[in-house]
């Protein structure tokens, strides 16, 4: 799609612009379309926060995010640990991408718990919207998990609950616990990572530690040593994306399998090849970043009862840390 900016526009940022000048956009489907380099003016890709100049000519192409009409209940086994009339907690197996968005239509948890629900999942929160204006592209879904992570997520089962699930997020009044394999040995075995995340200027499907990014809190604590990687519990106080594979990374000691944050090629130690081969043999049984969301502690927006929810690691972690 072309957008040509006219001679007598005043200046104002590219997503705003955009917004009120393409049908049926939202800030939301302009910045999904910025992150994934689909937006280029006078030839030449640009950055989030470029100012629009008179006679601009801006090319966009738009990712398509289904409406909750679109998108198809699938038979997908679900692992439910907890479920009541409001909410459900469901260990979310890796690979399981969790809802409908740019390249991923089909194989979502959403599809997944379209299919559960059956004639109740038109109780579920829309599923489209701008979450600049309090709209949410996610059926139920109060957080989410990366599509290579496994763990526990809860799931609302409609709009009130999920409103107030939301609340006890941004209020962080969740208890949050992952466990990782890393690569490396801590010097200081136990400690809090404080430092701010943000997009990376070079690579805006990434983040990294950036100044003057939005600040993330990780607890973290060393459960046990292997060879040339070590088992750690962490604990979120903020909810960013990536925050724990970022801040690994940033310690020096990234998540083992992590193509994305340099977690596929060894940290701080001296190389044979012999050792390399055993190294590659290790990354094959593990072809995705080794973390795990294990604890889900708060409290019933509804009810007030204090809920907490624990899962064992999955097999593939099990299997590579008795090959450590």
């Amino acid at each position: 799609m072309l957008v040509q900016v006219p001679a007598g526009q005043t200046k104002i940022r590219i997503d705003k612009y955009l917004v009120n000048h393409i049908e049926n956009s939202s800030r939301t489907k302009i910045k999904n379309a910025m992150t994934d380099g689909c937006v280029e003016v006078n030839g030449k890709k640009i950055k989030a926060n470029y100012v629009v100049q008179p006679n601009d000519l801006i090319e966009i192409t738009l990712p398509y995010l289904p409406d909750k009409e679109d998108v198809k209940p699938e038979n997908i086994p679900l692992d439910i640990l907890y479920e009541d009339n409001y909410l459900m907690i469901v260990n979310k197996p890796a690979g399981m991408v969790t809802h409908p968005a740019y390249k991923n239509y089909s194989g979502t948890l959403v599809n997944a718990l379209m299919y559960y629900m059956g004639d109740s999942a038109d109780k579920l929160p829309k599923l489209n919207g701008d979450e600049d204006e309090g709209g949410d592209e996610r059926a139920g879904i109060v957080h989410r998990l990366d599509k290579h992570t496994s763990g526990i997520m809860v799931v609302a089962k409609d709009e009130d609950t999920q409103r107030r699930l939301s609340k006890l997020f941004s209020r962080h009044d969740i208890e949050r616990e992952y466990q990782a394999i890393v690569w490396g040995h801590f010097k200081v075995k136990q400690g809090r990572i404080e430092k701010p995340l943000g997009r990376k200027p070079n690579d805006r499907k990434k983040f990294a530690v950036v100044e003057g990014g939005k600040m993330a809190i990780t607890d973290y604590e060393v459960v046990k040593e292997f060879d040339f990687t070590s088992l750690v519990k962490l604990r979120l106080h903020t909810g960013r994306t990536h925050q724990i594979r970022v801040h690994m990374n940033s310690m020096g000691h990234p998540v083992f399998g992590d193509v994305d944050y340099d977690g596929t090629r060894a940290q701080g130690i001296q190389l044979t090849s012999r050792l390399q081969q055993r190294i590659n043999n290790l990354l094959e049984m593990m072809p995705r970043q080794a973390l795990h969301a294990k604890v889900l502690g708060f409290m019933h927006p509804i009810t007030n009862k204090p809920l907490r929810f624990e899962s064992d690691l999955p097999e593939d972690m099990k299997k590579l840390i008795k090959k450590l």
